[in-house]
């Protein structure tokens, strides 16, 4: 069976399933070049088509993840009479849905919108609900099909912010949900806008402000901005008002009324406790939501996703606290998650007895291979070396403090880099955190940087370690690694790991094995390849443009690589 997941929003995304294996996976940002661009994922669909060999006539279910009607899928699809557009709810009722016209009540779209023509006696449209598809993303690639809390949260998705499941043999139970008025995601978005980033975009950046604060400044002032839970259940909620929306360039953005009361007690407090304070507020409010209900359930097992999971932190105290023996996040836990979530809904309604499969890697972007490259770096008349050892070479540049950009393989999903679209420096000395926030990714000082380490090294590194291959949650440094590791500890004794496996990337691992033969240390920095606003790397064109327009030293594309002329 092969299931094409859709999900049309904010990041929205394509993903592809053929006989339950994920074939690709790709946010439309990565094409249109527009970070969280929210219009159709039409060159989504057509990677993914392509990166199977299929035809869009050779899908079986397209799913899409919301239970709204969307009037634009006339323009994605060519859908033809006959073919059923169902709805599903959260329990897995189906029932008819009328399709609408496309364009502000155009029956068909202009010439010049390509759309994928369905097999009408084959394909079938389905509606899986937003917090389902979060859910299905997070319990059915745990990799365990026993019992397990399932929670998805988010700011909100289907005028729901925050769900509880169970998920067990197969299947995924609602356990509750809560109103709009519960949602934290709302709440921390708030205070984002508040300090003066986007909603819905800079809340990493609160995260990484918080350690430098003073949570019990603020948090008396800032807690009546949100709800509070207790015992796993709304205590009370937080009329948030009305939610004004609109798009530019593509993207969706948001605002709230909160947002101006909030910057209030920035002017009073300061940002960076007001920053503590709300993480201090999450935190906290989040445990009051999951523990209570891993006792409900009578597990010690916990799966996630949905946007609030995105914070790494939350996910730490979480684990940190010693009552769970797994726990799993989804690694691309945002919306533009949704597509692939949907489609895994729909891939074990329709198998039940079908493993639940854990997730060794996200490299189901594109690839471009030598030949490529060649060809695109002569029509730009540069001269660049061939590289028989990639791995070796850009070794002992970075062991040198260079700052080399790495484009390698299939792009990974979802937000984190993971070796394929990378930044990378040495993590030994401090100032190389201010180095690369000042010279390439253009953004405040204060922010981190994540290391790639070996696995096989990083339990002795990481307190409280558990496998972490995805940068989804952050750990407490050993105290006696923390001085081999200084561009990459936050001010809080922590840091965000990819724990690299030689199995899974064998070109990565062995770049980073070749900096510890030269250096001692079993990790770098990494960062995503791209500057601050814009969407990671895709192609190799956008990389080169990249490298020029930042203080990258090398740019190592495929096997070839790219000096700039005044690199020592």
């Amino acid at each position: 069976m092969n299931i094409l997941g859709v999900h049309i929003g904010h990041d929205s995304s394509a993903a592809l399933l053929v006989d339950g294996q994920v074939v690709a996976d790709v946010a439309e940002e990565r094409f249109s070049r527009v970070k969280h661009f929210g219009g159709l994922p039409a060159r989504s669909v057509e990677y993914c088509l392509r990166a199977a060999g299929l035809k869009s006539s050779d899908i079986d279910i397209v799913t899409v993840s919301s239970s709204h009607l969307f009037p634009e899928l006339s323009n994605l699809f060519d859908i033809s009479p006959g073919t059923l557009e169902l709805g599903i709810d959260r329990y897995g009722q189906g029932s008819p849905f009328d399709r609408q016209a496309g364009i502000q009540g155009l029956t068909r779209p202009p010439i010049y919108v390509t759309r994928q023509v369905l097999d009408p006696g084959r394909t079938r449209i389905v509606h899986v609900e937003h917090h389902l598809a979060h859910a299905a993303s997070a319990y059915f690639t745990s990799g365990n099909p026993d019992r397990q809390l399932v929670v998805t949260a988010d700011g909100m998705g289907d005028n729901v912010p925050l769900a509880i499941w169970q998920g067990e043999g197969g299947r995924l139970t609602l356990l509750r949900e809560f109103p709009p008025s519960a949602s934290l995601g709302w709440f921390f978005s708030n205070v984002t806008e508040a300090l003066g980033w986007w909603h819905g975009d800079g809340e990493g950046t609160t995260m990484g402000l918080a350690p430098y604060g003073d949570p019990a400044r603020a948090a008396g002032a800032l807690a009546p901005y949100g709800p509070r839970f207790g015992g796993g259940e709304l205590l009370e909620g937080h009329e948030f008002g009305k939610v004004y929306a609109w798009n530019e360039t593509g993207a969706g953005h948001w605002h709230l009324e909160d947002a101006v009361q909030i910057s209030g007690l920035v002017d009073r407090y300061g940002r960076e406790d007001v920053a503590a304070a709300a993480q201090s507020i999450l935190e906290q409010q989040m445990a009051e939501v999951i523990f209570p209900w891993l006792d409900r359930t009578g597990t010690t097992r916990l799966s996630c996703a949905g946007g609030i999971f995105l914070n790494v932190k939350l996910n730490q105290r979480i684990w940190s606290s010693g009552r769970l023996t797994a726990h799993h996040i989804f690694p691309n836990p945002g919306d533009a998650g949704l597509a692939l979530g949907a489609a895994l809904y729909l891939h074990h309604r329709a198998n039940p007895a079908a493993p639940v499969q854990g997730l060794k890697h996200l490299y189901w972007g594109p690839e471009y291979s030598d030949d490529e490259i060649a060809r695109v770096l002569a029509e730009r008349k540069l001269a660049a070396s061939f590289e028989a050892d990639i791995a070796g070479t850009v070794a002992g540049l970075l062991a040198k403090d260079k700052i080399v950009g790495w484009f390698q393989g299939r792009m990974e999903a979802g937000p984190r880099a993971l070796g394929g679209r990378s930044i990378l420096m040495s993590p030994m000395r401090a100032e190389n955190k201010d180095v690369i926030n000042a010279r390439v990714k253009f953004r405040e000082a204060f922010r981190p940087f994540c290391p790639s380490i070996l696995a096989e090294d990083a339990p002795h590194y990481l307190e409280k370690y558990r496998p972490e291959a995805f940068m989804i949650t952050s750990f407490d440094v050993a105290a006696d690694k923390r001085h081999l590791l200084p561009a990459v500890v936050h001010a809080d004794g922590t840091l965000r790991p990819q724990c690299v496996e030689a199995s899974v990337n064998p070109l990565y691992w062995r770049l980073i094995s070749e900096f510890k033969r030269l250096t001692g240390v079993p990790a770098l920095l990494n960062t995503s390849l791209n500057i601050k606003g814009e969407p990671m790397i895709c192609a190799p064109r956008e990389a080169i443009r990249c490298f020029f327009d930042s203080g990258m030293d090398y740019l190592a594309l495929g096997s070839y690589l790219l000096a700039k002329p005044d690199v020592g």
